[in-house]
């Protein structure tokens, strides 16, 4: 484990998709370094995980401004929106209401969120919002429409939010990681295994990893951590940004 000296002691800590991968990753780095963590997810093993961080399962599809409501009357002092998911297809051949879901978990439910903690934040002097937005925040790969749209999306409600809140001591900013090792990666894995006829090792090789120099895939902790030092007060003037960490992939 990383010690970055960061105590998050007395602070809440709300995390969504925290049920496994990324989400879980984060959660429990900030519950390492001190934070109570609140954990959201739709998957049947989000009160294990909870228990794990000594956190607590807020089950509920955070697409819901009725499920967002309660949020409004917690002290909520740092949001991780994470929850997400993928689907692949060309253009002509993807779901209009894929497409739509996909900005609705990705894009619409941040919102909410954010609309829903910012208040409590600014009454106390305090905030840290941290959007895990992807590197496709930045750039686009083929037959990801959904995913590409949401997250460009995020990165500018990010940069919005960040500028409304900058003036009330709470902090906006973006996580951009390229391919971490997550269900939702193997998950991709396992299908392009078979359209390219390759095992999973080859086509982890060949295809996710051919442009990314450092050839491995981020674990969630190394994600975690960067969100860690966003959220530390000596990251209290980094504001409005998108940090990609991608193993040099894109090199934006």
């Amino acid at each position: 484990m990383v010690n970055l000296a960061v105590d998050l002691s007395g602070k809440t800590a709300l995390v969504t998709g925290a049920g496994s991968g990324i989400g879980y990753g984060v959660a429990q780095v900030l519950a390492q370094n001190g934070a109570a963590v609140i954990l959201n997810d739709l998957s049947a093993g989000l009160a294990g995980a909870a228990r794990s961080l000594n956190g607590e399962a807020w089950p509920g599809d955070i697409t819901d401004p009725g499920v967002i409501e309660p949020v409004k009357d917690r002290k909520i002092d740092i949001l991780v929106n994470n929850a997400g998911f993928q689907h692949i297809a060309p253009v002509e051949d993807f779901p209009p209401e894929t497409f739509r879901r996909l900005l609705e978990v990705m894009l619409v439910a941040p919102f909410l969120l954010c609309r829903a903690v910012l208040p409590g934040m600014k009454e106390r002097g305090f905030g840290r919002i941290i959007n895990i937005a992807s590197v496709h925040a930045k750039i686009a790969s083929v037959f990801k429409a959904g995913y590409v749209s949401a997250k460009h999306g995020l990165l500018g409600l990010t940069r919005v939010v960040a500028l409304e809140a900058a003036p009330h001591g709470v902090t906006v900013n973006a996580v951009c990681p390229g391919y971490v090792d997550t269900p939702l990666v193997r998950n991709q894995l396992a299908k392009l295994a078979v359209e390219h006829n390759l095992g999973p090792d080859e086509v982890l090789e060949q295809v996710i990893l051919r442009p990314v120099p450092q050839k491995r895939l981020l674990t969630p902790e190394e994600v975690g951590y960067l969100t860690l030092f966003l959220c530390s007060e000596a990251a209290g003037s980094i504001t409005a940004q998108g940090y990609t960490i991608d193993g040099g992939w894109s090199q934006v």
